[in-house]
């Protein structure tokens, strides 16, 4: 099995910043993508980062200038720094893993449990 623990997320006024933290763990032989996706009340949950184990990134149209993701592979964490955060930003962030596990050849998707970035305006 494998876990995904988020943390970082709070209350900040617009035009500030925030740092998103994920960390993987478990049964982990490799993380593939690793990225942050978000949701806020009454609408669809949506890719805001993704970040490649080789580094490659794409982001949302929406953060692009604002947000960077990035990633240790040695320790299976992703981060996701977060500035000039506007209200729209606000939702609940959640972190995602392809990840190959030891016990299996397959790749299994992970989320982790989410966490609340409020922007006040």
């Amino acid at each position: 099995q494998v876990q995904l623990l988020e943390s970082g997320g709070g209350l900040v006024q617009a035009g500030g910043s925030l740092r998103l933290s994920c960390a993987a763990s478990g049964s982990i032989f490799s993380i593939n993508a690793m990225g942050w996706y978000r949701q806020a009340p009454g609408k669809q949950r949506e890719l805001v980062a993704v970040i490649t184990f080789g580094i490659r990134t794409n982001y949302a149209d929406s953060v692009k200038g604002r947000f960077t993701i990035s990633r240790d592979n040695a320790k299976n964490t992703v981060a996701l720094q977060m500035n000039s955060l506007k209200a729209e930003d606000t939702a609940v962030y959640y972190c995602n893993a392809d990840v190959s596990p030891t016990y299996s050849s397959a790749r299994y998707n992970y989320w982790g449990q989410g966490t609340q970035v409020t922007v006040s305006s």
